[in-house]
Parts: structure tokens; sequence; C-alpha cells
């Protein structure tokens, strides 16, 4: 079993900048990538980026140039960072961490709200 626990998110003006964490626990070793994903109203839930346990990476078009995916090298964690600059008012959506894991199982978080509004 994993544990994803998200912070961050909240209102942000258009044209800033938002930094979004996770982290997990339990059998991280089982871990072979985590990302963010993102749902807004009406629509399906979609990849914005994610980062293997190897280190590559991997963006949606719409985020491509202006977000960054980052994974803290600290030993027995997995816990990545998400920095997305230039924010659009399309970016306003439910943000989920996801992890997957053997089999392909995804572990999700709770979700966090950000909004782009001025």
């Amino acid at each position: 079993q994993v544990q994803v626990v998200e912070s961050g998110g909240g209102l942000v003006q258009p044209g800033g900048s938002l930094r979004l964490s996770c982290a997990a626990s339990g059998n991280i070793f089982s871990i072979y990538n985590m990302g963010w994903y993102r749902q807004a109203p009406g629509k399906q839930r979609d990849l914005v980026a994610l980062i293997t346990s190897g280190g590559s990476t991997n963006y949606a078009e719409s985020v491509k140039g202006r977000s960054t995916i980052s994974r803290d090298n600290a030993k027995n964690t997995f816990t990545v960072h998400l920095l997305m600059n230039n924010m659009k008012p399309e970016d306003t959506a439910v943000y989920y961490c996801g992890a997957t894991a053997t089999l392909g199982r995804i572990f999700w978080g709770q979700g966090t709200q950000v909004t782009v509004s001025s």
C-alpha cells in the first residue's frame, strides 16, 4: 500500500506561479512513477506532469515549457514538486497527485483546488 499526501494549491492570479508538493509513504519502493493530474468540472482527469523513479519526466503539451516537476533525493522518500509558471485561467481545476506502483495500480491523493483568477 502507498499513501499520498498533497500540499499547495489555492488562488493564483493570471501570470503567477504555483508550487504543488506530494509526499508518498508506505511501500514507496513499489512506485515507478509519480505525477500530477488535474480535473476541471465536467471533464476527465488528465496528466499534467510525471516523473519516474529513474528521473525521467513527461509533461502535457498545455504546460510544457512553463512547468517543472522534480523529485527530492532524500533516502527512502518519494516526494515530488510541481512548479507552474505563467498560470492561465484554463489551468483552473482540482489537482491530484498519483503514485503508480506495481501492476499499474495508481494511489491517489485527496486533491487540491487550484483557481486562476484576478
